[in-house]
């Protein structure tokens, strides 16, 4: 069957199709176009179940009513839990969401940038890898909002929203050293973003103050599990004086999990453990790991909602915001020995 064009809607009811576009685009009282007529057209449209083409609309309205949805990985639990949270809210004012992952890789990132500006998205949400700081000021400079989230770059002049990233591991660190341990490694991925500089700039602190010793493993990313298993084994094969271990994000405290099993390292008897990133397979765990809860819900929240603010009020001069949440370090038996 024919797409119907509005050309084929006005030639059927014989009017132009000038007016079948203002009534489609919600122009009719506007341009005082009577009521009869706008049911005449909505009631035929409804027959024959007529959709616009949603990127012409987009032409002529200068909106697109899309958001694109960048994250590092749209399979990794804390992302999809934010982006689902995020795709209610945004629906329920009237957008629809684009997601992608960038795998962390700056090239990919920029690439796909200049795919969502070919679709005229109206904002986006990104967790930014390094290097894309001038793509996203060319982007603030040009009227797109943008909103940073997980970790933000210093040099790119838009909103973000993120977690207490140093104080967070400096507080499960601390509470480490408070149980009696002394020899804590800090398992972690190696990068330069903010989050993950704040996380292992925490640790230190922590360490520093009591005196003691850092024990720092920095793994590179890798899809293949098993490569980050055997080099989380190999650290903990070179340090055998260790007692407790904090993981800096969720990936890497599942894998140092699987090389403890490997080696026969017990939880905690061998080693106690402490994980960024609560998620079902701590708490399933036996025994259940201790982790450091982001909250979630209230990430989405106020990224959704800064979004708006800024597509709702576009011509409204704001200063780029900066919020900063809490987390929660929900203690289980992974710490008792």
């Amino acid at each position: 069957m024919k797409k119907l064009s509005i050309v084929d809607i006005a030639n059927h009811l014989n009017i132009s199709k000038t007016t079948v576009s203002f009534i489609l685009n919600g122009r009719a009282q506007e341009k005082r176009i009577s009521e009869e007529l706008v049911e005449r057209v909505q009631k035929f449209i409804k027959e024959v179940g007529y959709r616009p083409n949603e990127t012409a609309r987009g032409l002529r309205t200068g909106k697109s009513n899309i958001i694109g949805l960048m994250v590092e990985s749209i399979s990794d639990p804390f992302f999809a839990t934010i982006a689902r949270l995020i795709e209610n809210k945004a629906y329920k004012n009237g957008y629809k969401i684009i997601y992608c992952s960038t795998d962390n890789d700056t090239q990919k990132t920029k690439d796909l940038i200049q795919v969502f500006r070919e679709r005229s998205v109206d904002g986006y949400i990104i967790s930014p890898p390094e290097g894309v700081d001038e793509e996203i000021n060319e982007l603030v400079k040009s009227g797109i909002p943008v909103v940073m989230f997980d970790r933000h770059l210093p040099k790119a002049k838009a909103d973000y929203v993120e977690i207490d990233n140093e104080y967070s591991a400096f507080n499960a660190t601390g509470h480490l050293i408070g149980k009696g341990y002394r020899n804590i490694a800090f398992v972690t991925f190696s990068s330069a973003q903010t989050q993950m500089q704040g996380r292992l700039k925490g640790y230190k602190a922590a360490l520093k103050g009591s005196g003691l010793k850092a024990y720092v493993m920095e793994i590179d990313y890798n899809p293949d599990d098993a490569k980050m298993i055997s080099a989380i084994k190999d650290f903990f094969s070179r340090h055998k004086n260790l007692d407790a271990v904090l993981f800096g994000a969720i990936q890497a405290g599942v894998c140092g999990l699987k090389a403890m099993k490997e080696l026969d390292l017990h939880v905690p008897s061998n080693l106690a453990v402490i994980s960024f990133d609560d998620h079902d397979v701590f708490e399933l765990f036996s025994p259940p790991i201790t982790a450091i809860e982001q909250p979630i819900e209230e990430i989405a929240e106020n990224v959704i909602d800064v979004l708006l603010q800024r597509l709702n009020f576009p011509d409204r001069e704001f200063k780029a915001k900066s919020i900063v949440l809490k987390t929660k370090l929900k203690i289980r038996s992974s710490l008792d020995k």
